[in-house]
């Protein structure tokens, strides 16, 4: 009976046993299912939450692939301003120590705050009104803010394109047409433009051929129909590449992305090979350290970084919504900032190396002129033919001979030198005048490249590498207004991009006229830089304080 007694005993335990494992994995499988439905309730209400009041995520259009969203941005950011702004910025602020504060301040300021726009972009899958939006119904005022902005550089930034359009259209001409001064033929005989001859070719052709400026400001002098018609054709470019959203402009991104990269290392190679490459690039980055204790160095390396990445602008934010919500963004701005600063870097030299050949050009022509004047000099008996040294001769004489003769001279001629007027015929006195914006691009650059073997070959590339850099930028500027405007009030994006493109023509037309130049300059000094200030400090707060950091 005992025995038998604890037989039962182990088979009740063994019931009891079997039944509680039952029970337990019942409660399992229950609680297993409870937290499969809570996930996808969860994951339901995320996605609702996140496309409050939009259609199905997936019809939201996608890039292609992750090249083609890389390029976009790239495009975007890298503009104009890396070719002929940053080099300005690196010569007027101490050279090779301007490099420091503009990397510290884009890791600092730059890349953190591009990550923010990336990031709400990608998160939210909205242009920039949307974005704000769904952060604070009382935010949306920065999305309307960025988008008018927007529209004020897309108009004066695509008369540039036209400007090169137009440029581009004269380059296939051997002389090139701006290479020499016009003559002006009368009754009697033919003479240089006097007008031409006080300046230089490249800057007649510029103000009186190409711009045909008037005076003032306020003298309009009607439209420029050259420059009208290369407007057009650059609203007609953005149009068409624009009018099918990412799918259109998506494509075009692997050539206008890719392009000025080929041209600016072609350009690098080039000018190496020429004489007086090497001095350019030496005046450029000969560190003057003591700048950086300077203020306004710090204040306009930031401004750079600011403008360089494109913040502020809605462009960043629309490009981003286009994302998967998986995607790294965290990898993106990082690499999409250095390719930035990799490309002003690249410029950078490309443009002192032509700066220093078209300096040495310049300098052989000061020492030759000079020289004269001293033979002629020698022959009425204002110098003694006894100072100058045996060995030199001054009809074929060499820059470092000429300095020579001229130290002597000084010297020599102590209290009557100032009456001589000689000049000390220095690269570096060259190099030291600071050239920026339209003025490098379509005087400087220019008048460098009538120097060049085979210029028109080279005149043709760099135009075409400028309109390349501004459609990349304007593909940008454009999506930042028209993104937003679809997303809000859900209007037909091919309707809206024509629309947009014809008023901007409309009212581009200030800027094609005889004295469009000076309203360019004026959009481009007060337009963007205040407003573009607050839009990102507004951006800060609002996802720092409204949306939260811990979010």
């Amino acid at each position: 009976m005992p025995k038998n007694s604890k037989v039962v005993k182990r088979e009740l335990d063994d019931e009891v046993i079997e039944s509680v494992k039952d029970l337990l994995s019942n409660e399992d499988s229950a609680d297993d299912a409870f937290k499969k439905s809570e996930l996808i309730v969860d994951a339901q209400d995320k996605d609702t939450d996140v496309e409050e009041g939009s259609e199905v995520e997936d019809e939201r259009p996608a890039w292609n692939n992750k090249l083609q969203y890389i390029l976009a941005q790239v495009g975007f950011s890298v503009g104009l301003g890396n070719v002929w702004r940053f080099p300005y910025l690196c010569q007027k602020n101490g050279g090779g120590a301007y490099l420091l504060p503009y990397l510290i301040l884009l890791l600092v300021i730059g890349i953190p705050l591009f990550f923010l726009e990336l990031s709400v972009g990608q998160r939210i899958r909205r242009g920039s009104i949307g974005v704000w939006n769904y952060i604070s119904p009382k935010l949306g005022g920065i999305g309307f803010a960025s988008c008018v902005v927007c529209y004020f550089v897309a108009l004066y930034y695509n008369v540039i394109i036209g400007w090169s359009l137009f440029y581009f259209s004269q380059s296939f001409q051997q002389p090139l047409p701006w290479d020499q001064c016009p003559l002006v033929k009368n009754a009697s005989h033919t003479y240089v433009e006097p007008e031409c001859e006080k300046s230089s070719a490249t800057t007649y052709y510029w103000y009186r051929e190409a711009l045909n400026i008037s005076s003032s400001i306020s003298e309009s002098g009607g439209l420029n129909w050259k420059m009208t018609v290369c407007l057009l054709a650059a609203w007609v470019m953005v149009c068409l590449a624009m009018i099918k959203g990412i799918q259109s402009s998506g494509k075009i991104m692997y050539f206008s992305s890719l392009f000025p990269y080929v041209v600016l290392i072609c350009f690098l190679i080039r000018a190496f090979l020429l004489n007086g490459s090497l001095d350019g690039i030496r005046h450029m980055f000969t560190p003057k350290l003591e700048m950086m204790l300077e203020p306004k160095v710090w204040r306009e390396a930031a401004t750079q970084v600011f403008f360089a990445l494109g913040l502020g602008f809605g462009g960043v934010i629309a490009f981003s919504s286009y994302n998967k919500r998986d995607n790294n963004c965290h990898f993106d701005a990082v690499l999409v900032s250095f390719i930035n600063f990799f490309t002003s870097v690249l410029a950078t030299l490309v443009v002192f190396a032509v700066l220093g050949f078209k300096a040495n050009v310049i300098n052989e022509k000061c020492i030759a002129q000079n020289s004269e004047m001293i033979i002629k000099f020698l022959k009425m008996g204002n110098i003694s033919q006894d100072i100058i040294p045996h060995h030199i001769n001054l009809s074929a004489v060499t820059a470092e001979d000429y300095h020579l003769v001229y130290d002597i001279i000084q010297k020599v001629k102590e209290e009557e030198f100032p009456v001589l007027h000689l000049n000390s015929c220095q690269v570096e006195d060259e190099l030291d005048k600071a050239v920026q914006g339209t003025g490098l691009a379509f005087i400087a650059f220019t008048e460098a490249m009538t120097h060049f073997p085979a210029s028109p070959f080279w005149s043709v590339m760099f135009f075409l590498m400028l309109i390349n850099l501004g459609l990349g930028s304007m593909f940008g500027t454009i999506e930042g207004i028209i993104t937003p405007i679809v997303d809000t009030f859900k209007v037909r994006k091919e309707i809206l991009t024509v629309i947009c493109c014809l008023l901007a023509f409309s009212i581009g037309l200030i800027f094609v006229q005889r004295s469009g130049n000076y309203f360019v300059t004026m959009f481009d000094d007060y337009s963007a830089t205040l407003p573009l200030l607050i839009v990102v400090i507004l951006e800060n707060i609002a996802v720092c304080f409204v949306y939260g950091i811990d979010k």
